[in-house]
């Protein structure tokens, strides 16, 4: 089939080789000419045959808001959009609608696999109705991984964008875990081979994972992290699924404090612990530090 594909960074890019290794048509634009197979949105649609899906692969909010306004002008009754971009669950039910409104219809998809997917292929979760998801299913099927497992039809519209933030805060927390523990086995003088411990946990043992793996070939290319700064960014997806744990009373004291351990990475010089100081100083006499 064919399929236009909008946004070709990091993962557009791959995800628009394995859908032609499978044997498909992939027309894409992304803002740099160098990447793209046309030069405008209105090219991309003009070269399609309806009726057509078109995915978009671009930074959620304004970015996605903007393509998404301007789909809506060029497409059809009959047509088809998927948001494969990090779109908070929230947008997709006023995308279909503003879409829907037109006679064009709308796929929410979260995506993983990172820079891994060309090879590894991509976990997909999606939302909206069985006709629609229908219509894209081939496409589905080749970014897929091989067998039985890797995509789901996660329900109604922002399904699968609400699955995708979820698992991205279950990452969250793995990935906390792993870096406390490692901060620990470095601290202590008896544990003389930490990254030699993390590459013990890849069998056998309950706690490994793919970001073991990951963790044990950072490991390999810079035993102490010694290059690295103590800085983690977040890409919204953590406090999405804090606020929606908020919403709904569920308790992810786990997830809740990964995300804040992020903002802590954030300050040269917490405010917070110079009152906690203070406070140690003034009932206990403890000692404090100066500031530089």
């Amino acid at each position: 089939m064919e399929l236009g594909l909008i946004g070709l960074g990091k993962m557009g890019g791959n995800m628009r080789e394995r859908i032609r290794r499978a044997g498909h048509t992939v027309i894409g634009f992304d803002r740099n000419p160098d990447l793209a197979d046309v030069h405008s949105l209105k090219e991309l649609v003009d070269s399609l045959q309806g009726p057509r899906v078109v995915w978009v692969m671009v930074p959620a909010g304004a970015p996605t808001q903007s393509t998404l306004d301007e789909l809506g002008e060029l497409l059809s009754p009959g047509d088809l959009v998927v948001d494969g971009g990090n779109s908070r669950w929230t947008d997709d039910e006023k995308h279909a609608k503003q879409l829907g409104d037109k006679g064009i219809g709308f796929v929410d998809c979260g995506v993983s696999g990172g820079v891994w997917g060309l090879a590894n292929g991509y976990a997909l979760m999606y939302g909206g109705s069985d006709e629609d998801v229908a219509k894209a299913q081939p496409i589905f099927d080749a970014l897929k991984p091989e067998g039985d497992s890797g995509a789901v039809h996660a329900g109604v519209v922002g399904a699968g964008h609400f699955a995708k933030m979820v698992h991205n805060g279950i990452e969250y927390a793995m990935m906390q875990a792993y870096a406390e523990g490692w901060e620990l086995l470095e601290a202590v003088k008896s544990v003389t081979d930490v990254r030699e411990v993390f590459r013990s946990w890849q069998s056998g043992t309950v706690i490994r994972s793919w970001l073991l793996d990951l963790a044990v070939d950072a490991l390999d290319k810079d035993e102490h992290l010694g290059a690295l700064r103590g800085y983690a960014d977040d890409s919204g997806e953590g406090r999405w699924t804090v606020e929606a744990a908020i919403d709904n009373a569920v308790p992810l004291p786990a997830i809740t404090a990964s995300l804040f351990a992020r903002f802590s990475s954030r300050q040269k010089d917490s405010p917070q612990m110079k009152m906690i100081a203070a406070l140690r100083n003034e009932f206990g006499g403890h000692a404090v530090t100066a500031a530089e």
